[in-house]
């Protein structure tokens, strides 16, 4: 049985199970999942953190558990605590880049030994980010790369994850923290990534300015940029971009000058 598959009965039957008509939140815990699935009459996975991550980051919850959120609505995962989870009811929000968007062109600087042996489509695209100051680009604030795949745990939440961790100064001198969450072409983005990139910006560097960026391949060279911003418990899009990786050359004088005309 296919793991995507099992996910779903898993996840399935520990909703159906817990779900009263009427209810916006319902909790769970790791040891749920366990004990579905040996009640499934299947073999509890080797990972259990896996089933939970799956559907917060990867794949989309079964039509049995959309179907139970009002239109206009859908279920989210939360973490509210060590190996704690929440269904919970938002607003839908999707992320996902815009398909009207004007291109940047950018040369691009990445070392080609770097293309040669990234190993995934993250990893590419985090080297990417990085040889070619594409935060700084977007943001305008000089960044540097404190630390990528951090891991940490967040009071109230639990353990959190973010892909890549700048910090940056800009010309008043004013000190930034960039959490940026990274993902394939195929992958999607969730916003309960950005909630808790804010929740991580909180405890960990208060003192700082939170920008949480997300990032996403758009095909092999088009990068879509996203920044966000937090407003009474609603995470919202502040500015996309979307960046082409080219050649020098490929950059024509016609172009650069409509450069000189955008706004900003």
């Amino acid at each position: 049985m296919k793991s995507s598959n099992r996910y779903e009965q898993i996840i399935e039957r520990i909703f159906l199970s817990k779900y009263q008509e009427g209810i916006s939140e319902l909790d769970f815990v790791r040891q749920d999942i366990i004990d579905v699935a040996q009640e499934l009459g299947m073999e509890a996975p080797k990972n259990v953190g896996d089933v939970i991550y799956s559907f917060r980051y990867r794949n989309i919850l079964p039509n049995s558990i959309k179907s139970k959120a009002p239109e206009g609505y859908s279920w989210i995962i939360r973490s509210v605590g060590r190996s704690r989870y929440r269904f919970i009811i938002v607003p839908e929000q999707i992320i996902i880049p815009s398909q009207m968007l004007s291109e940047t062109k950018i040369p691009d600087a990445t070392p080609g030994m770097v293309l040669m042996y990234s190993l995934s489509d993250e990893q590419a695209l985090l080297a990417r980010l990085r040889y070619n100051r594409l935060i700084d680009i977007f943001t305008g604030v000089t960044c540097y790369s404190l630390q990528n795949h951090l891991r940490t745990t967040v009071p109230n939440i639990g353990q959190v994850e973010t892909d890549e961790l700048y910090i940056g100064v800009d010309r008043r001198g004013a000190h930034y923290v960039f959490p940026v969450q990274a993902k394939g072409k195929k992958d999607r983005l969730s916003i309960v990534q950005i909630e808790q990139d804010f929740a991580l910006c909180a405890a960990k560097f208060p003192s700082l300015i939170c920008r949480p960026i997300a990032a996403q391949f758009m095909d092999a060279s088009l990068i879509a940029l996203f920044e966000f911003e937090q407003n009474n418990d609603r995470i919202s899009i502040v500015t996309e971009k979307h960046y082409r990786l080219v050649a020098p050359e490929s950059i024509s004088k016609s172009e650069l000058e409509s450069y000189q005309h955008r706004s900003m």
